[in-house]
């Protein structure tokens, strides 16, 4: 029966399943929040703003207002709503590309591209495992052959070759493993360099959130003064 050389150590094992935890939960939030976007993803601001709703919402009252006249109450009034709509999309327009920039695209790369290198790289270190077996498997079974033959010169010879293969294969698997080890780090440093990392851009977005919600509200507070006047005239016409 031929061995099977374990290929992470059960510490290693651990650090392999929280990494593919922490994978999953980066691509599903990656994709929920992207599709929470107003704006075309990866799209400029200009292209962005085209598409978006306020924007819309922000031409359809600027042109209410030239309908009606600049100069009556309403078409002032519309205006002025119309310039606080456009100012809102602006604010969301900046808000999505720094959450695009700062948390998405980083979350894309931790779920798609480091975390899958790093399995990529155990994946070609269980290859190697299983080479260096069948290795030692075919020079246990032509030594035993060695021992049986009449003539021991060529089995010897194989076996010989055989068991430098083998120490070849030893020495690949022994190098990538400790790749591998270098790159989990001690004491689990992968699994809490990524969990930090996952946590960092969860913060970053309910910090940046709050930035954009305080705009948009000093804002409106800027401009509902304005908006209650203009609604007082209309009232007492």
């Amino acid at each position: 029966r031929a061995e099977k050389t374990e290929v992470l150590s059960e510490d290693l094992l651990q650090v392999e399943k929280r990494l593919e935890l922490v994978k999953q939960v980066s691509h599903s939030t990656h994709k929920k929040l992207t599709a929470c976007l107003q704006g075309q993803q990866g799209a400029e601001a200009d292209k962005r703003s085209k598409k978006l709703p306020l924007t819309t919402l922000a031409q359809c009252l600027m042109e209410g207002s030239a309908i009606l006249g600049d100069d009556t109450l309403l078409g002032k009034m519309l205006k002025l709503c119309g310039e606080t709509e456009d100012k809102l999309a602006q604010e969301l327009i900046h808000f999505e590309l720094q959450v695009e920039r700062d948390v998405i695209e980083p979350l894309f790369l931790l779920a798609e591209v480091e975390i899958p290198n790093i399995q990529k790289q155990r994946k070609h270190l269980a290859k190697l495992v299983l080479d260096m077996d069948s290795s030692r498997t075919r020079w246990q079974q032509t030594s035993k052959s060695s021992g049986l033959s009449s003539s021991l010169q060529p089995a010897g010879a194989k076996a010989d070759a055989l068991r430098e293969e083998m120490e070849e294969a030893a020495n690949r698997v022994e190098i990538c493993r400790t790749k591998l080890i270098i790159l989990y780090g001690p004491r689990m440093m992968l699994q809490i360099s990524k969990y930090t990392d996952l946590l960092e851009y969860l913060f970053i977005l309910i910090e940046v959130q709050a930035e954009y919600h305080r705009k948009s509200l000093a804002l409106l507070q800027a401009v509902l003064p304005q908006i209650k006047a203009q609604q007082g005239e209309c009232t007492s016409v």
